[in-house]
């Protein structure tokens, strides 16, 4: 594990951005696999299977997809991200690195630009990759990025309070990666679900907001 480490360590010192968007896409790959194994374990209990049904396959093809995002999207962007962000920070802002404001600006930045960003290009990339056509696509960005929003909104910036506090600059997307780990599969998970009556609930919730909102002008 140490020899893994070290040699982790050389490749982002020689490489960095190369090093960030085979680690994403490797690691978004694993968590489609992820996915793809928890649903097909909901379903076999949900819609009991029969034995012949029962085994495991895994589609490659969607592992392909969603590793391309890691790739072409979280490893590139990603990287710019984190390093363009603590600068921004730091020099523009001259805020003290490490300090409560330092951390806390660097928190909301990422959830309030970075984070819906992240999911918006992701539900979108997934309905092309699916051979759906625009309108298609709409509805399922209008389907899934609230629910998906909300749900990672409770997390992630926890994470990244421990991340951009005690994590070098240079391990943040790595760090960030590893919980992609568990974010890729929740949400090829998400994707996957389609019109899940979970997701319908988000989305009345809004509608009634909205209606709501209309009728107070």
């Amino acid at each position: 594990m140490l020899k893994l480490w070290k040699w982790y360590q050389n490749c982002l010192s020689v490489s960095p951005l190369k090093t960030q968007v085979i680690s994403s896409g490797f690691l978004w790959g694993v968590g489609d696999i992820s996915a793809q194994y928890i649903t097909h374990a909901t379903a076999k209990s949900r819609l009991q299977l029969s034995d012949s049904d029962e085994k495991f396959k895994v589609n490659w093809k969607r592992v392909a997809v969603t590793s391309m995002f890691g790739f072409g999207f979280v490893g590139p962007v990603g990287h710019l991200w984190y390093e363009g962000l603590d600068r921004f920070i730091r020099l523009r802002l001259q805020m003290q690195p490490k300090s409560v404001r330092f951390v806390a600006t660097k928190v909301a930045m990422d959830s309030i630009i970075f984070g819906p960003l992240d999911l918006f290009v992701f539900f979108t990339y997934m309905g092309f990759s699916a051979g759906k056509n625009v309108s298609q696509v709409k509805e399922d960005v209008k389907r899934d990025f609230l629910p998906a929003l909300i749900l990672e909104g409770g997390v992630w910036p926890i994470v990244q309070v421990a991340n951009f506090r005690y994590v070098p600059v240079r391990y943040q997307l790595l760090y960030v990666n590893i919980f992609c780990l568990l974010d890729s599969a929740f949400l090829s998970w998400v994707e996957q679900q389609k019109d899940a009556a979970w997701k319908q609930w988000f989305t009345s919730f809004h509608s009634l907001e909205e209606r709501g909102g209309k009728g107070g002008l």
